[in-house]
């Protein structure tokens, strides 16, 4: 065994056992396991925006869900509001035909009773 080969190491690769840096502190695998847990951190912390965005789209939606509950309330108070101004609206128009049958059957009688009574 040589004297410059490194211990084994069974976190470092095999053949791709790091040698010391320029300062000597700092071997490749250091430097892979340096940028490993970068990558982890960055994963880490996409993770946690996608939690909190997720959060906000729950209370969005829980919003939303409100504001549909309210308006399916509203939009059913306008059906009977409606309904109840179009039926008002159907006795409004009978009582007016009422008036005009009733003017019209009375101008019958008396154009009828002036023809009868102006011919003696």
């Amino acid at each position: 065994m040589a004297s410059h080969e490194q211990p084994y190491d069974p976190y470092i690769p095999s053949g791709r056992a790091g040698t010391p840096g320029a300062n000597g502190q700092h071997y490749e695998g250091s430097d892979r396991t340096a940028a490993l847990q970068a990558q982890i951190d960055d994963t880490v912390n996409v993770m946690r925006q996608n939690i909190q965005r997720t959060e906000q789209r729950g209370e969005n939606i829980d919003t939303l869900d409100h504001k549909t509950q309210g308006l399916s309330t509203s939009a059913e108070n306008f059906k009977r509001g409606a309904n109840r101004v179009r039926k008002q609206q159907v006795w409004k128009n009978i009582k007016w035909w009422i008036i005009i049958i009733s003017v019209v059957v009375i101008l019958i009688i008396v154009i009828a009773l002036a023809v009868h009574f102006g011919k003696k």
